[in-house]
């Protein structure tokens, strides 16, 4: 992550309550406080507001958020409070809220409770369980007045509770990365894929990268500039990192190596968080020489955070950033073929991948011809770890699903051992809860491009939670 994510977080109360009931503030206050310590983790800052109990609390509350660029606020309601309270401070922040509406416990013990000395007692221990009460008049204020409403329910320490609040810190992780995100596009689409042509204003208005246009010439410059010893160096991480197989020519491996430096380079020196890149070079040999050449480098930055796809499709390279920051890798990958027996869906791409989410060792291989595209040169081969998975396409919603133009298609399913299409692409063997044909079908209705990214672990959970704060639908298939 960029920087920390400043996650602000109220405990909302009623001032009135304080003088009545001795120790219910203080009660409240060590709960608040607990949700403070749940929520500190690595990379996330908690900016802590405490009980926001009248108008004027609520306002300097707000105040601070803006004061402090706070990128989400947690809203913990503790016991009954009038929504009044709450208004100044959402209004103000102006950033996603999620609302924290937990009990102490999951049941209020009715034999203490009875045992207490009197019926101030009990009504004061009783507020302390009441956080469910002014939960409606908050979602009334938030519906009336356009603000989405984001909430957890339950009690403190559940683990359902724990998992929410997990979730929705990668999401805001994810978008607060993704608004610091430079995105590079170098060369040019491939021609003929208008599926993948792309509002490119749109989407960094919906997603707040940043597009940074490149040139190729860069690159092969930066190529010439690479000495022997880098080179031989980089010929050294191939051969931990890959399976380099033997008919690797040594020239071949020569000239990735000299062309994966120049890539670190050119990511380095435009401060680049993912690219997608597509020219022939045709005309220029120094520019087809280098396009040839660029699939084991591209492998290794896109397994160092740097997602690369091919073909220049920005839509995809997106959502490759997005499970790559939530630590589901994030690899490049289409229809291959199916395999109606085994009732898989085949599923693979030319050009780099992922080796953080391989099964085993990524082979490298030599291929005389890239199909469809020119030169010849050595390519990656390999499979996505076998166990659950998760696929991505950034939609561009011709539809108007959304204002913002785009939307998420995701769907859930296992990678699955079986035989490959040796070819030196990627190929893995995805199964899917529709069936192969179910999901084809379900998956093509929604209208993507014919690419998407394919990650590990099942995570609809955190994605549908990223396009909320995104403000964007995400339609789960599977």
């Amino acid at each position: 992550m960029p920087h920390p994510l400043k996650v602000a977080l109220a405990g909302l109360g009623l001032d009135a309550y304080w003088p009545q009931f001795d120790g219910l503030k203080s009660h409240l206050e060590s709960y608040l406080a607990r949700i403070a310590s749940q929520l500190t983790r690595p990379g996330v800052e908690v900016l802590p507001l405490g009980l926001v109990d009248n108008v004027a609390a609520s306002r300097e509350a707000g105040r601070k958020c803006r004061r402090e660029e706070v990128d989400i606020l947690f809203l913990y309601i503790t016991t009954y409070a009038v929504s009044s309270t709450v208004l100044p401070l959402v209004q103000r922040a102006s950033v996603p809220v999620i609302v924290l509406n937990l009990q102490p416990t999951g049941t209020i013990d009715y034999a203490a409770f009875a045992g207490l000395p009197d019926r101030t007692a009990m009504t004061g221990h009783w507020l302390e369980y009441c956080s469910a009460c002014p939960v409606p008049e908050i979602a009334n204020l938030f519906v009336r007045t356009a603000i989405p409403l984001h909430q957890i329910t339950g009690y403190l320490g559940e683990p359902h509770v724990d998992a929410e609040i997990s979730s929705w810190l990668a999401a805001a992780q994810t978008a607060s990365a993704l608004r610091e995100a430079t995105i590079g596009l170098m060369g040019h689409y491939y021609s003929g894929m208008l599926d993948i042509y792309t509002d490119i204003t749109r989407l960094s208005a919906t997603f707040g990268s940043h597009i940074e246009m490149l040139e190729v010439e860069e690159l092969s410059a930066l190529r010439e500039a690479v000495d022997t010893q880098a080179i031989d160096q980089r010929i050294a991480e191939f051969h931990s990192t890959f399976d380099v197989q033997p008919d690797c020519a040594p020239e071949e491996l020569t000239r990735a190596a000299r062309t994966s430096v120049a890539l670190d380079r050119f990511a380095a020196a435009h401060d680049l968080q993912a690219l997608a890149y597509y020219s022939m070079g045709s005309g220029n040999p120094a520019n087809e020489d280098t396009m040839s050449s660029v699939i084991l480098g591209n492998s290794l930055l896109t397994a160092r955070h740097i997602p690369v796809a091919g073909e220049y499709e920005v839509k995809n390279v997106v959502a490759m950033k997005i499970l790559d920051l939530l630590g589901a890798g994030g690899s490049f990958t289409e229809y291959y073929a199916v395999d109606f027996d085994a009732d898989h869906v085949l599923m693979g791409h030319d050009g780099p991948g992922h080796t953080g989410i391989a099964q085993g060792r990524t082979k490298v291989r030599p291929l005389t011809v890239y199909h469809g595209k020119v030169g010849r040169g050595l390519s990656v081969e390999m499979s996505v770890k076998h166990g659950p998975v998760t696929l991505l396409s950034v939609v561009e919603d011709a539809r108007q699903e959304s204002s913002r133009g785009f939307k998420l298609l995701v769907a859930e399913g296992l990678s699955e051992p079986g035989p490959i299409l040796e070819i030196g692409n990627t190929n893995s063997r995805y199964r899917f809860p529709l069936g192969a044909r179910g999901f084809i079908e379900a998956w093509n209705s929604h209208g993507p491009a014919h690419h998407c990214a394919i990650g590990l672990g099942h995570r609809s959970a955190d994605l549908k939670k990223l396009a909320a704060l995104l403000e964007i639908p995400c339609i789960q298939v599977c």
